[in-house]
């Protein structure tokens, strides 16, 4: 299987294996029509298997949702058609806007304009919870 490299973009690299999906849809790639290339399972020496998402454009992404998704990837910048960047992530301490609080008794289902706003209590578990109502976040 061939991927064109891209220009000028985003690489997004080392993301576990079944997390692209997830991770391109936690970044709203799917309402976009730029040119986005989700590879799936790929064959790695250091993971076994990953995924990669390649962006063909250069825009911002929001490091919080990759770290999120998986605090292992790597995100690298592409300019003319070279490396000029390798971003490494870490879990951030909040999470605003990202993931939804779940519970219907949370002051953010009804109040709209509130910002649904996470915050990191287990670094080694992964776990964040609501700091309106304290629900943990499904992940």
């Amino acid at each position: 299987m061939n991927i064109d490299s891209i220009q000028n973009g985003v690489v997004i690299d080392h993301i576990t294996a079944g997390q692209g999906m997830k991770l391109y849809k936690l970044m709203k790639l799917d309402n976009t029509d730029l040119s986005v290339a989700i590879i799936k399972n790929v064959v790695s020496r250091k993971m076994g298997k990953k995924d990669i998402i390649k962006i063909d454009a250069d825009i911002p992404v929001d490091l919080d949702v990759i770290a999120y998704v998986d605090p292992g990837a790597t995100v690298n910048i592409i300019r003319h058609g070279e490396l000029v960047e390798k971003r490494q992530i870490e879990l951030p301490k909040t999470l605003t806007d990202v993931i939804f609080c779940k519970n219907p008794r949370c002051i953010t289902s009804t109040e709209q304009e509130l910002r649904h706003i996470f915050r990191l209590t287990d670094r080694e578990n992964k776990v964040y919870r609501c700091i309106y109502c304290e629900t943990k976040a499904g992940g």
